[in-house]
């Protein structure tokens, strides 16, 4: 697949990005590509997004919007919103925001609920985007043929926004590079789930299409990529990792510590589901407070009915603080002022995004995990905190916090503008 032979030289080249989840979603994952857009003109790529014209399920986060560079285009696309469905279906109210660790909650035994889920394993694929593909692709057919690109990128999940790159990319035989933020048919919240073995199968057709036709790939991690290598080992000579990252302005403007404060805080920023939850540390957090211990809990996000679950089992809702989404920069400053910060994983394959601005705070990290050699790595090489299994309570973290000094100048390897040379060098390579 070559760029585009109509490309004026003198100028600038040109990519699409495509990307559901853009400002003013607060989506967590429409960072990475937000700050590779924002830096990829610096490189000398001109990006031109097509996002969808409402995303009805995120919250919103109305400061990101000033965050969009002013020289580039956005296109806003009409879709079929399932999820509408999913709130007359379940009770909720049109203005209702839905939460994800409540949609796929297995807590919630309502038989509503149960269907709603089984409807949105089996019967939307890849995923409960794919209402946005044949808007997308009409709307964009109607560009390519006016405005000439050199290549199109797409963010997923969603992952039915690759297929909707894969189908612009045969008509109009310009290179495609996919970004995997997470796997695909075997994403982590399928597995505890029934889906059909036709289901399974199409999902698994539409992801080797997406990656046999694409002329480079992007993991967000290298166990992602070495999991699709394995299944797809022509993938191994055409894909790059890109970590997920942070963004560097966004600690710049960090407000003092308050230092009065006496309480302790151990602080979770962004989604924890049922499937993540670390129950010895709440008995033990339970026995710390009652020894006189002053900690306090705060979670920021998305909190699972299993966990609120726990937390009130073991007596600490009168220490907890739920805070909700917040805008992303008041993320940042929360977790900047924390003592603590938790992190919990379940998919080896993942590395956190919040990994990566816990890192830049130089708060201690204290993080439960199956086995995950990546995460593991990642906080033993920068001596930010303690990896554990979710046997364990935590006790090991707490009594070698004075070992913990996170090395800075690791942290800012992950500085997202660097992310963006990096990918402006694989578009360049490609577009030679």
């Amino acid at each position: 697949m070559r760029c585009s032979i109509f490309r004026d030289k003198t100028k600038m080249r040109k990519v699409l990005f495509l990307t559901y989840y853009w400002p003013p979603s607060g989506k967590a994952s429409l960072h990475f590509p937000l700050q590779l857009i924002k830096y990829l003109s610096e490189f000398g790529w001109q990006s031109t997004v097509a996002t969808v014209a409402e995303d009805t399920f995120s919250q919103k986060d109305y400061s990101l919007l000033a965050e969009i560079p002013a020289n580039i285009t956005v296109h806003k696309i009409k879709t079929f919103e399932p999820f509408n469905l999913y709130r007359k279906f379940t009770g909720k109210k049109a203005s209702d925001p839905l939460v994800a660790s409540e949609t796929i909650s297995r807590e919630n035994n309502n038989l509503s609920h149960r269907i709603s889920i089984w409807i949105r394993m089996n019967l939307f694929i890849p995923d409960a985007r794919i209402g946005w593909y044949p808007f997308a692709v009409q709307f964009l057919k109607k560009l390519l043929k006016h405005e000439k690109f050199d290549a199109i990128i797409t963010v997923g999940p969603p992952h039915s926004t690759h297929l909707v790159g894969l189908r612009l990319s045969k008509l109009f035989h310009l290179p495609h590079i996919p970004i995997f933020i997470d796997p695909w048919v075997d994403i982590i919240y399928y597995k505890d789930f029934r889906r059909s073995a036709i289901t399974v199968g199409l999902d698994k057709y539409f992801e080797s299409e997406v990656l046999r036709n694409a002329s480079h790939l992007i993991f967000v991690t290298k166990s992602t990529r070495s999991d699709f290598v394995e299944k797809y080992p022509f993938a191994l000579n055409k894909s790059t990792v890109l970590y997920w990252g942070y963004n560097e302005d966004n600690f710049s403007v960090i407000p003092e510590k308050d230092k009065t404060f006496e309480d302790k805080i151990l602080l979770h920023a962004g989604n924890i589901f049922d499937y993540q939850n670390p129950k010895k540390l709440w008995q033990y957090l339970k026995g710390k407070i009652a020894a006189g211990e002053k900690i306090k809990l705060q979670f920021v996000g998305t909190v699972s009915p299993g966990i609120r679950e726990s937390i009130i089992k073991n007596g600490l809702e009168k220490v907890t603080e739920f805070f909700g989404f917040l805008p992303y920069q008041e993320v940042i400053n929360k977790l900047c002022a924390a003592d603590y910060l938790l992190v919990c994983t379940t998919e080896k394959r993942h590395v956190p995004g919040k990994l990566f601005e816990y890192l830049r705070s130089q708060v201690p990290i204290l993080c439960f995990s199956e086995e995950n050699p990546e995460v593991e790595e990642l906080i033993t090489t920068s001596n930010s905190g303690k990896f554990l299994s979710y046997q364990n309570s935590g006790e090991e973290f707490f009594k070698n916090m004075h070992t913990f000094a996170t090395d800075l100048s690791f942290a800012k390897g992950f500085d997202r503008k660097k992310a963006a040379s990096k990918l402006a060098e694989i578009l360049n390579g490609i577009c030679a």
